[in-house]
């Protein structure tokens, strides 16, 4: 499934909120939170969002998964991706590209740039990569030390992190204030999530990837 980063623009919390109606959804999909006091903007795997709005709040749920969380503070823009593996694939397909941490890296950077962010002042902060599934290679392992590699290499400022471990995690990242949380999941919603991981690295092996994707088989 093919990334389509979204930028959500800045506009009144206020009237968004008579727009939503009851149930306090968007037209995006976003719902409001009353224990936060704003909109959930979910991440989900292989996609990235990015968002200039004071009252977004990007939330996603990773395994052996790793989000990164991106931040510029002057230009007020953040962004967060949500990736399965490390590296990229052999052949560039796209239709899976962006579940590959290299791909997800680069398309959001790029994205926050060209809303106003610069490289020199993105903050970073890196969660996921714990160890949840019985694989051959921990993935969780190779894609942390994929992510701050990354970061490393181009440069960024990383800020905090939240990488391993055995157990699944829950992010909210405000992108305009660069505040993130992280709670840890709990077991039913860890077994659904695991087994999202599952489906998309069988699905994964159904399509060219590298030798390095290949490795990650269910004992």
């Amino acid at each position: 499934m093919a990334d389509h980063g979204t930028h959500v623009p800045h506009r009144d919390a206020r009237a968004d909120r008579r727009a939503a109606g009851v149930e306090g959804v968007r037209s995006d999909g976003s719902y409001f939170d009353p224990e936060f006091q704003a909109y959930v903007v979910p991440v989900v795997l292989g996609h990235h969002r990015i968002s200039s709005r004071g009252d977004d709040m990007l939330v996603t749920t990773l395994g052996s998964c790793v989000a990164a969380c991106m931040h510029d503070p002057v230009a007020r823009v953040g962004g967060m991706n949500h990736f399965l593996l490390p590296g990229a694939p052999a052949d560039g397909g796209l239709g899976v590209a962006t579940r590959y941490g290299a791909v997800a890296m680069a398309k959001l950077m790029n994205d926050l740039l060209g809303r106003g962010a610069r490289k020199d002042r993105l903050e970073v902060k890196v969660f996921g990569a714990a160890r949840v599934i019985d694989t051959s290679l921990d993935v969780g392992a190779a894609n942390a030390a994929f992510v701050l590699d990354y970061v490393q290499r181009e440069g960024l400022t990383l800020t905090s992190q939240d990488l391993g471990g055995g157990a699944g995690r829950r992010v909210h990242f405000f992108p305009t204030t660069g505040k993130a949380m992280r709670r840890l999941v709990r077991p039913e919603a860890e077994r659904a999530m695991v087994a999202e991981e599952l489906d998309s690295l069988h699905a994964l092996r159904r399509e060219p990837m590298d030798r390095a994707a290949a490795l990650f088989r269910r004992r």
